[in-house]
């Protein structure tokens, strides 16, 4: 963690939603739209600590699929316009709203993994239940 020291912390937000390293800012988080490198080609950083799983989706699907769901409907209901209307406005509008934000919110999670040192719980099966601050009730 000596190495770590010489680091100045960086913002998790505007490293990762640029897709930089999180430890430099200088290095590439990704090699492909949304494949993470090996490692930081800068400052040699192993990004195998990052594990955002499905948190990008998730989000997408909260914050970007339901306005466009939304949207779809309103379009349906106010004007019940025929499908190619729908194939022509609600579609790209889908598409341009669920998969654009995925590459810089994946970013944003493995930046702040890092920046929080955050990592897979652990049970201490050593500690006694006074230790892990259980009590007693009687």
């Amino acid at each position: 963690m000596a190495y770590e020291a010489n680091w100045a912390p960086l913002s998790p937000y505007s490293t990762g939603v640029r897709g930089r390293c999180p430890r430099c800012g200088q290095g590439h988080l990704f090699k492909g739209f949304l494949t993470l490198r090996p490692n930081c080609e800068a400052c040699g950083l192993d990004y195998s600590f990052a594990d955002p799983a499905d948190g990008p989706a998730f989000f997408v699907i909260c914050f970007a699929c339901v306005p466009s769901v939304a949207l779809a409907v309103w379009i349906e209901v106010m004007f019940q316009p025929p499908f190619w209307v729908h194939l022509l406005i609600s579609l790209p509008f889908l598409l341009v709203t669920c998969i654009l934000p995925l590459r810089p919110l994946k970013g944003w999670l493995v930046a702040s993994q890092y920046f929080y040192k955050a990592e897979q719980g652990k049970l201490d099966k050593g500690a006694s239940s006074s230790e892990r601050g259980e009590s007693r009730s009687g």
